[in-house]
């Protein structure tokens, strides 16, 4: 329980770098933009390897590059769920999923250093 906190809060401060450099992401206040890294740790936890094995022939025809078009989409299902963010299509979803996949990477490895 205590890494999907980690992951969430990660993926918060990974949402709040990403409203400076994507303009298609927008959030109401900052309540709503820790409920959006909370729900998509739970997301990342939950749904998203369910959505990875379903659609495995498909991420292994295109050599794993599939799984930006599973983050969008896991972005995109946290949005939809939270009236207070407000994303605009594919591409800002598929950016705010790589800002947000970066800024938790770096996070994790600062937090196991």
């Amino acid at each position: 329980m205590n890494a999907i906190l980690m992951r969430g809060a990660f993926a918060a401060i990974g949402f709040w770098v990403a409203t400076y450099f994507i303009g298609g992401l927008r959030f109401d206040n900052a309540t709503t933009l820790i409920l959006a890294g909370v729900a998509l740790g739970l997301i990342n936890a939950f749904v998203r390897p369910l959505f990875i094995l379903l659609t495995l022939p498909i991420t292994v025809v295109t050599l794993g590059l599939f799984l930006l078009v599973i983050n969008a989409a896991m972005v995109g299902l946290v949005a939809w769920l939270l009236p207070g963010m407000r994303l605009e299509g594919f591409w800002a979803a598929l950016a705010t999923s790589l800002v947000v996949s970066v800024v938790s990477w770096i996070g994790g490895a600062l937090a196991r250093a």
